[in-house]
Formats: structure tokens, C-alpha cells, sequence
């Protein structure tokens, strides 16, 4: 296994300091970079184990917080805090951009290769983060396929990947159909992955509270989203080296 480095790095959005994951591959050269987004629960674990892999991978990766250091404690709360923000796409880009600047200042961080990537409430920012123009190489969101404001999608610079679990409730058809006329119309390079017979969040592990109706854990979808993130990644960051 390739040794990588983390720590814990603070800044500040929407009001709160924020406590992201930061993990670096073995060297000191500069490397292509991802900013990972979690569900709307908050960072846990789980996407600081993704930016590890990450890193393991040779990429600089940062697994930004949504909630000020916070792991909310159920759906409800998630609710109550979430929608709002999703309603807001300026409230969502200062939030990714706020994340994307701790990414750039790292010295290890190419900055002219750098993805996002993001699952649910953090795909939509990476999303979000795309439709504001930001110069990214790629685009990946599970579960969050959003829709922006009129016509802001053309700003969208890089192939966008998505993915959806077939039965979920929270991403129905129609809302799959109104993201992928989105992007079509913008003229984006996009890709829809939809993943039979998962429910939404279907790349998240079990979890010990209360979750929403329609969410649940699908591991050989989890793992085959894994490796079309990766691919993605491949793909777009470092096919050139």
C-alpha cells in the first residue's frame, strides 16, 4: 500500500468553520487533485476513507465539511438544514468554492487538474461549483443530480459523470430526465449511470440512526460506482501523463 499523509485542515464557509479531511500521496511533486463532497449528513468516515483511497491512488484529496465539523444527528435535522441549502445554489457555491480555495493553497495540488466529485447535498455543490464556471477537468455526483437555474449548466467546462440508483425515490425518473435535458441542452459532455434496483444512498455504508424512506446500502452497485468514479478520474485528470 502506498504511504499517504492526513490531516485535518479548518476554514471558512457559510458561516461556520469547517473541519475538512485533507490526504496527500507519498512525494513531493505536484499531483492532480480532487474535492470530495459527502451526503447531506456531513463528513464521516466514510469520505475520509475515500480521500485515503484517493491519495492511495496518487491523488491530493480533500473531503470538505458541509456542517461546521458536524455529523448531524438524523434525518431531520439533515432535512432542516439541507433543503434550504440546496434551494440556494450562491449558498452552495460559496461553500464549494470555499472548500475548492483550501485545495488550491495545498503546495501538492496541481492547479490546473483538479476534479469534484460529491454524493448527494456534495455532489450538487460539485455541481453547482461547474454551472459557476469553475475550471474543472471533471464533474462526479451519486445521488445529486440537481438541477440549476436557466441556462447557467452551459458554464459546465468538463465531462460530468453521474449516478442513480434505479429505485430511488428522492432522484425519480422525472428528476433524472430534467438533469440529463439540462446538461444535453447546455451541450455538456455528460454521462447518467443508473444502477438497477438501488435505492438512494446506495453507496453508503449501514448506518447505526434513523434514515430517510428510500435509502439503502447496495455493496456491488457501492463498489461499481467506486470504480466508475475512479475511471472518471482516470480519464480526465491523468490520461495525459
Amino acid at each position: 500500500m502506498t504511504t499517504i499523509t492526513t490531516r485535518t485542515v479548518e476554514y471558512l464557509a457559510d458561516g461556520l468553520t469547517m473541519i475538512g479531511h485533507l490526504a496527500l500521496p507519498a512525494g513531493a511533486d505536484h499531483r492532480p487533485a480532487v474535492l470530495l463532497g459527502p451526503e447531506g449528513m456531513g463528513l464521516s468516515d466514510v469520505e475520509r476513507r475515500r480521500a485515503d483511497a484517493l491519495a492511495e491512488l496518487g491523488y491530493v484529496a480533500l473531503a470538505f465539511d458541509l456542517h461546521g465539523g458536524r455529523y448531524l444527528d438524523g434525518p431531520e435535522e439533515m432535512l432542516a438544514r439541507c433543503l434550504p441549502l440546496l434551494a440556494d445554489p450562491d449558498r452552495m457555491r460559496d461553500i464549494g468554492h470555499a472548500a475548492l480555495d483550501t485545495l488550491r493553497a495545498e503546495p501538492r495540488t496541481d492547479p490546473d487538474r483538479i476534479a469534484a466529485v460529491g454524493y448527494g447535498t456534495g455532489g450538487a455543490i460539485a455541481l453547482e461549483l461547474g454551472r459557476a464556471g469553475v475550471d474543472l477537468r471533471a464533474i462526479g455526483t451519486v445521488n445529486g443530480l440537481i438541477t440549476g437555474r436557466p441556462g447557467e449548466a452551459a458554464r459546465i467546462r468538463c465531462p460530468v459523470w453521474a449516478g442513480v440508483g434505479s429505485e430511488d425515490p428522492i432522484m425519480p425518473p422525472a428528476q433524472r430526465e430534467a438533469f440529463t435535458a439540462e446538461m444535453q441542452t447546455a451541450g455538456v459532455d455528460w454521462r447518467l449511470m443508473v444502477y438497477g434496483g438501488a435505492l438512494h444512498a446506495f453507496h453508503h455504508p449501514p448506518v447505526d440512526h434513523a434514515a430517510l424512506p428510500g435509502v439503502g446500502h447496495h455493496p456491488q452497485h457501492a463498489q461499481r460506482a467506486w470504480h466508475d468514479v475512479v475511471d472518471l478520474l482516470t480519464e480526465c485528470l491523468t490520461s495525459a501523463e
